[in-house]
């Protein structure tokens, strides 16, 4: 049987992939429901660069069709073009005068989920790795508009699981909804704890 190269390579890294998390101990838990296609991919808690990493080699192993906000400042060369490649639409955090406002940028990823049959759009709504007292607003707006599901997806480091839990759907009462979403994330161990919900 003819299998193409470029399917063969992907395979192979995808293997490998595979073996990274097992070496290293980690379990995956949970599952996306079969029947959501589009969502907006919650992940906390977000305290290292470590999360990236984990969280896109999980997603390949997974075949998500993703796309991931992150600061435009990591978009450099040569890692820039390697990250746009991989789905990453950067983020200008300093709010320069030029730059899209965050009404814009809430209704430019509305407006992509709507547009595609199949996307996990991945957003960390700490909005850095620091520890925050309020979450950003944004990744809940954006589900909202787009009317798409938020899937929380997590990394607990002192478990040594990634994975999916619950799916929410946004009620438009984001107290309400944020008191849930939150309630899920409190047991989860970030890689430095004192960083994390």
């Amino acid at each position: 049987m003819y299998i193409p190269l470029k399917q063969l390579i992907v395979s192979i890294f995808r293997w490998f992939a595979l073996q990274v998390f097992r070496i290293l101990g980690w379990k995956f838990v949970g599952n996306i429901p079969q029947d959501i296609r589009k969502a907006v991919l919650v992940v906390a808690p977000h305290t290292s660069n470590w999360d990236g990493f984990y969280g896109l080699l999980f997603c390949f192993v997974k075949k998500l069709p993703i796309k991931f906000a992150i600061k435009k400042e990591a978009m450099f060369f040569p890692l820039g073009p390697l990250l746009q490649r991989m789905g990453a639409i950067a983020i200008d955090r300093a709010g320069k005068q030029k730059s899209p406002t965050k009404k814009s940028m809430i209704h430019f990823m509305a407006s992509m989920l709507q547009q595609q049959a199949s996307l996990m759009l991945i957003i960390a709504p700490e909005g850095t790795r620091s520890y925050v007292k309020r979450w950003k607003r944004g990744f809940y707006y954006i589900a909202l508009q787009a009317h798409v599901p938020l899937v929380l997806g997590y990394m607990d480091y002192q478990k040594k699981h990634i994975g999916f839990g619950p799916v929410v759907y946004p009620t438009g009462n984001f107290d309400e909804d944020i008191q849930q979403i939150q309630a899920f994330y409190k047991d989860k161990m970030g890689k430095y704890p004192e960083q994390g919900v």
